[in-house]
């Protein structure tokens, strides 16, 4: 006689006779398997239930994640029915078909009317068989099989290039089934913690990318998808209000759409390519907690940016190329400082995230309101602090000094490769020196590593040698020339290559199998100090500027990197990705 499944959890010490009890009378309500009950009321977890009942039901349980997965194989079901009945093909043999299920009893019995061959079930866990279902048949799969069954031929496919009529692609975009994979593309990037989508139209292909934590993965996509690609892209242009019909020029729109309790602003980019348009879609949270504390900044760096932030007058400026965290900062500051006494005003193109208690404006280059005019228009709002997005020309430079030395704290951003270089580009727009070293209180370079998932970290004995001999020379290199190191230096002070460990993520669940979550900053500090300011009245060069700077005690970028890596938060690769060696 088979033992009963809840009796079996008790025998093997999963779940308690109270708790079996409480779901067995939940289960009456509502009419569902044992398990599927259990698992709700959280009294175990799918990786607990399924080896169990794969033993009750005498079925091989099967990890996917260790599945060589062969697409001929895949090929013997369609992606719509392994949709549909939650199953994946494993292999085939003889004229049978392996195929994995959560659900045996229910679903194989009605995939055995429509499969051709006998088939020979496995047991796995519903999350496995969903990763694997997107990993094979690629995002959206049942959603575009079923499209291109429903829809005529000459509705989906694309003369020679040509795209299809206006009238068509309107329809076709409002169709659920469109408006259905638009959304999977979207709520596949939230899943996978992507800041950015890419759909890329190629020769007879399409390409799908997500950033993830600053590096570009290519999601699998179906071979279909290129012949619902016009549609794809009339649909994210009526989400975001974009003209449909112009394909000649770039457009920039915006869209709100809703997961779970999240509401998320999308950034919607459109460029015309040799073979379509290529469309961009950056995802940000309408809603975002920013804090100076979670950034990536030491301890003795906090305190110097609370100092600079709590000045009553001046300019801090932010450096970094695109995407190196610059915005972030300046919210996190504004954010810190902010009060019901005192006013501030933001510039900025575009908005990124709300901030509540902070007037925020968009500039519109397009009719004439640009950071200049925008300057001039916000004095007359009598603000306190004011942050500026961007210092693009001399016009705006020069107007944000000039209200710097009327008694107010400005917030800007400079795009320099170090926090020296942001002195001497002011120089080089034409900014007088007295007026640039009156005024700045410090430049603040800045990069983004990503950070080596916690869940799956270990210790990597794999990096060459020589990256810790490199290492070590370098942060002997940079004390010879540091003659006043700050105190969260002295901890790197005599290190040795026997202290140094390096990790790394192995791949788990939680990163995506990257060995990666989330992203920390690695800062430079560059106070504007007496000596600096003697430095810029004489417009010394950026290499004289950075060497007293660092006299001075200012952490380098690529020192601040090694620092990261010491301390296992980061790899060497990260490091040397995002910094240049130091001469």
């Amino acid at each position: 006689m088979v033992m009963r499944l809840g009796e079996m959890l008790i025998q093997k010490k999963l779940i308690t006779s109270e708790q079996l009890k409480a779901a067995l009378k939940e289960q009456q309500k509502i009419g569902e398997p044992i398990g599927e009950t259990l698992i709700k009321m959280g009294y175990l977890t799918q990786e607990q239930l399924f080896p169990v009942l794969a033993e009750q039901l005498n079925l091989p349980f099967i990890n996917l994640e260790d599945v060589a997965f062969d697409p001929e194989v895949i090929k013997r079901v369609p992606a719509k029915f392994a949709w549909y009945y939650k199953i994946i093909p494993l292999y085939y043999k003889d004229g049978k078909l392996t195929v994995a299920t959560f659900d045996p009893l229910r679903s194989l019995n009605d995939a055995k009317m429509f499969l051709k061959d006998e088939v020979e079930p496995v047991l796995s866990t519903e999350k496995e068989i969903t990763k694997a279902l997107e990993k094979n048949y690629g995002v959206g799969a049942e959603t575009i099989e079923r499209i291109m069954d429903q829809a005529p031929k000459e509705t989906v496919e694309e003369e020679e290039g040509q795209f299809e009529k206006v009238e068509d692609l309107e329809r076709l975009a409002e169709d659920a089934s469109v408006v259905k994979l638009v959304n999977q593309i979207i709520l596949e990037a939230h899943q996978k913690r992507a800041t950015d989508i890419h759909i890329e139209p190629y020769r007879g292909k399409m390409g799908l990318r997500y950033r993830i934590d600053g590096v570009l993965y290519e999601a699998n996509v179906p071979s279909d998808m290129v012949r619902l690609f016009p549609s794809i892209i009339s649909r994210i242009k009526i989400m975001s209000k974009l003209n449909i019909v112009e394909r000649r020029l770039p457009q920039d729109g915006r869209a709100v759409v809703k997961v779970g309790k999240e509401e998320f602003d999308l950034r919607i980019s459109v460029i015309p390519t040799r073979f379509g348009e290529g469309i961009v879609i950056r995802i940000l949270p309408t809603k975002m907690l920013f804090d100076l504390g979670k950034l990536g900044l030491e301890q003795e760096e906090l305190r110097i940016l609370d100092g600079l932030i709590h000045q009553p007058h001046g300019i801090i400026f932010v450096t970094g190329p695109t995407g190196s965290g610059k915005t972030t900062t300046l919210y996190a500051s504004l954010n810190k400082i902010k009060s019901t006494r005192n006013k501030i005003i933001t510039i900025e193109d575009p908005i990124e995230y709300e901030l509540d208690g902070i007037t925020q404006i968009q500039v519109m280059p397009e009719i004439g309101f640009t950071f200049a005019q925008g300057l001039r228009s916000v004095l007359r709002h009598d603000p306190d602090i004011m942050m500026v997005g961007e210092v693009r020309d001399f016009e705006t430079a020069e107007l944000a000094i000039r209200i710097a030395l009327t008694g107010h704290l400005i917030f800007s951003t400079l795009h320099t490769n170090d926090a020296a270089g942001g002195a001497t580009r002011l120089l080089d727009i034409g900014i007088e020196p007295f007026l640039a070293a009156s005024s700045i209180n410090a430049f603040i370079a800045q990069r983004l590593v990503r950070v080596i998932c916690p869940k799956c970290k270990t210790e990597d004995n794999s990096i060459n040698p020589e990256v810790k001999k490199q290492i070590v020379e370098e942060i002997k290199q940079y004390y010879r020339f540091c003659k006043n190191p700050l105190a969260h230096m002295q901890k790197l002070a005599g290190i040795k290559e026997s202290d140094i460990h390096f990790y790394r993520g192995e791949g788990c669940e939680e990163c995506n199998k990257t060995g990666f979550r989330s992203r920390t900053a690695i800062y430079e500090m560059l106070l504007v100090n007496k000596r600096i300011k003697e430095l810029m009245l004489a417009k010394s060069s950026s290499d004289k500027i950075r060497e007293e700077a660092i006299n001075q005690g200012m952490k380098t970028l690529r020192i601040s990197g090694w620092g990261k890596v010491i301390d296992g938060i980061t790899t060497p690769d990260e490091v040397m990705r995002v910094t240049q060696v130091e001469e």
